[in-house]
């Protein structure tokens, strides 16, 4: 699959590896933000069955991945900032609909709360606005071995928790990934987890009533740390926003077996593709 690789300078002069994968029968644009220890590898999935319908903008944060070589001397950054990289890059790659997974929601929806303009709908994953007793418990674990820069405890412990329903393949990459990342990349999501953590739902969520372009909040049946149930109460926030629930699926969604690959599928392009036919509608009724 072609594509387009460049970096480019964003929000505090940082330096941002991206990856576009054009889509010349169409001008619409969806950008991918991953979650927390991943990359924009993680999406390799997702890039699959979105590139047949939209430019797909794929990028690594400041500290991680094919973005780490280019800022080497950079000070750690917390959600706000992610937010405005995000921003920033909606702008560059005119983007029209965000994809965001686990903790890359919070910077998702900290950027659309600023409405920025092109933005028509968005699509987070895995994600809630409560921290329940089984996500409480993994970053209780999560931030002791992060403190300890224990590589061996955080490969595990992101297997046995919310990997758990991952494939034996995809545990084996995914702990050698993980227990593989440098010290600052550690010392920089034990910043987050802090920050999440001081701060209870109401107030980090407190920015989803401003949210006003359709959201799709997309969690598996089987996922005891960002549960559909959960995830519900963002109907109580977030003004236009739908649910669906993935069956016999956990954290991982689309990545621990092929209906769940299937199933995640049909949400996302049915979701998209519908904002794209309301706009295209919106279009025609303001030429006529």
């Amino acid at each position: 699959m072609y594509a387009e690789k460049s970096v480019v300078r964003v929000h505090r002069d940082l330096k941002i590896h991206t990856t576009l994968y054009p889509n010349p029968r169409t001008s619409e644009t969806v950008i991918l933000v991953n979650g927390s220890l991943a990359t924009s590898a993680s999406f390799n999935q997702s890039v699959r069955y979105l590139q047949p319908l939209f430019n797909v903008v794929l990028f690594d944060q400041p500290y991680q991945g094919q973005s780490r070589q280019y800022n080497p001397a950079m000070a750690m950054i917390d959600k706000q900032d992610e937010a405005l990289i995000l921003l920033d890059l909606i702008d560059l790659f005119r983007a029209d609909h965000v994809l965001a997974f686990s903790w890359g929601g919070v910077a998702t929806l900290l950027a659309l709360a600023q409405r920025p303009e092109r933005i028509r709908s968005a699509v987070i994953s895995s994600f809630s606005p409560v921290l329940n007793p089984a996500m409480q418990g993994y970053l209780d674990c999560a931030q002791q071995s992060l403190a300890t820069c224990d590589r061996q405890a955080i490969g595990k412990l992101i297997n046995e928790t919310i990997g758990e329903h991952l494939p034996s393949l995809f545990k084996r990459c995914n702990f050698r990934h993980v227990s593989s990342l440098e010290e600052f990349e550690y010392a920089q999501m034990l910043l987050h987890v802090r920050q999440v953590r001081e701060l209870d739902s109401a107030q980090y969520m407190s920015c989803v009533g401003n949210v006003k372009v359709p959201l799709l909040f997309v969690n598996g049946e089987w996922d005891h740390y960002t549960s559909p149930a959960d995830a519900r109460q963002f109907s109580k926030l977030a003004p236009q926003s739908e649910f669906a629930t993935i069956a016999h699926t956990g954290h991982f969604l689309e990545m621990e077996h092929k209906t769940a690959l299937q199933d995640v599928q049909g949400a996302v392009e049915g979701f998209l593709l519908r904002g794209r036919s309301v706009a295209g509608h919106a279009r025609l009724a303001m030429a006529g």
